[in-house]
């Protein structure tokens, strides 16, 4: 049974209308994702059917008494104190009315407030707020103002549910949240009785807690049944007959322009009957709004640098009593893509700006590999200046940038980005969220680097775009720092993880999250088989047992033949980059497979030979420089 429909909805700002005649429907119980390109009117939608905007044309209606409550992307709580006057907010109306109950206001129908009361369930107000502080894990004495965003947003989904919501309206609740709170967030929205309508752009997230897919395309929804994963599918589907069927109508219009161009005797029927099909063909094309374009992304690797990145050596770091680094050891080198995971305030920025040499250790050494050229993407959008026009963001004082030895004018490169030549000119305040972290991208890869740091860079862009970034960073041979907290995008980037583990604790493990989540299950597994059988009773021993031998030290000095192998190896691994960098030269040369093509093959298996010879030589140096320590 629908509980909110809305239909023919129509909105515009611009050219084009955000909504188009568009219509949908939320059913009870159900949990709705609404996704879409940025800019596409998601936010605006779910304001009009939380009661706070109103659309140009168009119905709304709701279940008669439904309570509604709408979360918005960045909360608002500056007028409140603490945590728990901010979340008693959630039920303003039942408060006040027992108020009016208990001070017998004259002229009040003492009635109608005690049924209105048992209605909202307001005479254990307090108790309310208490059990959602309790399950959401707030203090309701922490002052409001000295909150993180991430905190602030449990805050505003607290506030949402004290009230006893029968609808949630979400708008990316998982910004700003960490991979716990996110994890919490899912099972919180699957056991919530209520119906959920929530924009999203973590595809994980999306997943895990939607029945139901609504995209905004184009000024119009469409409803997909299922999660996310079967959306794709369906679309990719829908977008192929699309493109054919437009194709094909442009074919005709094509052949109908050349013959009016040829003439057309009027007075025939058949000739006016052709005219009119013409100008129903060109109406229809001028009414058509194309797929939006997808952002084009190209990075300049710069110059290949060192193979090592950063090594630590029993790294330690403090503020005050607060420890963030613990005596960690870890070594980078090139290529390498490493996730950096933990929550909210753990230190991640820290050890980021340790591992880039920014910020130097209280105890341990840090080595810094040779010419890195590294560009940042802070989360926090510090390198944009508001005032600034998104050309002189890019390219300041100059219409041209340099991409990969290629002179570009910024428009061009801009559009490249979804930024329309008309504003170039235009100041960074003038963009939204989601644009913001597209202009940043764009500075970002107007700049020659062999190692890309990213901060949060998936917050506010929308699905197509992170899942181009995806493929660029997958494709980059330089170093990647990524700081995420969107799960997918982690898994399908990087190769190694950094994880978070207590206090000051990091520890690397292999893969992205999945893989982070499984080794540590196995880990936590063990320890308990661990503990457990050091609880169980022991037989006593029938005969003394001799104490075992010392293990062996994990480092020892190196022979006279592996001290000289030690040596010689950084030579032998460049001299096998050489040759690789050579064979790439000759391979890429078109008069090759023109002048000698027999040699295409066995330059290949050459190179691929070079690549076991490398991949052998560098774990060889590693165990070689572990062991001599």
């Amino acid at each position: 049974m629908a509980i909110v429909t809305c239909q023919d909805l129509r909105l515009s700002f611009g050219v084009h209308p955000l909504l188009d005649q568009a219509s949908m429907s939320l059913e009870a119980g159900e949990r709705v994702g609404l996704i879409g390109r940025n800019g596409s009117g998601k936010s605006s939608l779910l304001r009009i059917l939380a009661g706070l905007e109103r659309a140009d044309s168009g119905e709304l209606r709701r279940q008669q008494g439904l309570r509604l409550v709408y979360v918005a992307q960045e909360p608002q709580l500056g007028g409140f104190d603490t945590v728990f006057d901010a979340v008693a907010e959630g039920i303003a109306e039942a408060r006040a009315l027992r108020e009016q109950f208990e001070q017998h206001a004259p002229g009040a129908d003492l009635d109608a407030l005690q049924t209105r009361i048992e209605l909202l369930q307001g005479w254990n107000w307090e108790q309310r707020v208490q059990e959602v502080l309790q399950r959401l894990g707030l203090d309701g004495a922490a002052r409001v103002q000295a909150l993180s965003g991430g905190q602030q947003k449990r805050v505003a989904l607290a506030q949402a549910l004290v009230a006893s919501p029968d609808v949630l309206l979400l708008d990316e609740p998982t910004n700003h949240l960490d991979l716990e709170a996110i994890v919490w967030l899912e099972e919180l929205l699957k056991g919530f009785r209520g119906s959920v309508l929530v924009i999203s752009h973590d595809r994980a997230f999306i997943d895990a807690v939607v029945t139901r897919i609504v995209e905004l395309d184009r000024g119009v929804l469409r409803s997909y049944p299922g999660n996310y994963a079967a959306f794709e599918q369906r679309k990719a589907r829908e977008l192929a007959d699309e493109a054919l069927a437009q194709a094909r109508a442009d074919k005709l219009l094509a052949q109908e322009e050349e013959w009016i161009r040829r003439g057309v005797e009027a007075r025939r029927t058949r000739s006016v009957g052709r005219v009119q099909r013409l100008q129903e063909l060109r109406r229809q094309r001028v009414a058509r709004r194309e797929v939006l374009g997808s952002v084009r992304l190209e990075l300049d690797r710069g110059d290949a640098g060192g193979r090592v990145v950063a090594e630590l050596q029993g790294v330690s770091k403090s503020f005050g009593e607060r420890q963030i680094v613990r005596d960690l050891s870890a070594i980078v080198l090139r290529g390498d893509k490493v996730g950096i995971l933990g929550p909210n305030g753990a230190g991640k920025t820290t050890l980021l700006k340790l591992l880039l040499g920014e910020l130097a250790p209280d105890r341990g050494r840090v080595r810094q590999g040779t010419r890195l050229q590294v560009a940042y993407f802070d989360q926090m959008r510090a390198a944009l200046d508001p005032e600034a026009t998104l050309a002189d963001t890019i390219s300041p004082g100059s219409d041209w940038i340099e991409i990969g030895g290629a002179r570009k004018h910024v428009s061009a490169y801009l559009g490249d980005f979804l930024f329309p030549p008309s504003r170039a000119r235009s100041p960074v305040k003038s963009l939204s969220g989601g644009e913001r972290n597209r202009l940043l991208l764009a500075r970002l890869f107007a700049r020659p680097a062999n190692v890309v740091v990213l901060d949060e860079p998936t917050n506010d862009l929308d699905m197509d775009t992170i899942e181009l970034l995806e493929q660029l960073l997958q494709e980059f041979s330089g170093t990647v720092f990524l700081v995420s907290h969107d799960r997918r995008f982690l898994d399908n980037v990087v190769t190694s993880t950094l994880a978070w583990e207590g206090p000051g604790s990091w520890r690397e493990y292999e893969g992205g999250v999945e893989d982070w989540l499984l080794q540590r299950q196995r880990a936590t597994q063990a320890q308990a088989a661990a503990q457990a059988a050091s609880r169980a009773p022991q037989p006593a021993p029938s005969a003394p047992v001799a104490a075992p031998a010392p293990a062996a030290a994990a480092r020892r000095k190196l022979s006279y033949k592996e001290q000289r192998e030690l040596e010689q190896l950084p030579a032998r691994i460049e001299q096998i980059e050489q040759e690789q960098r050579a064979l790439t030269e000759r391979l890429a040369d078109p008069t090759l497979y023109r002048d000698a093509p027999q040699e295409v093959a066995a330059m290949r298996a050459r190179f691929d030979a070079l690549d076991g010879e490398l991949e052998s030589a560098m774990q060889r140096w590693q165990e070689l420089d572990d062991a001599a320590g």
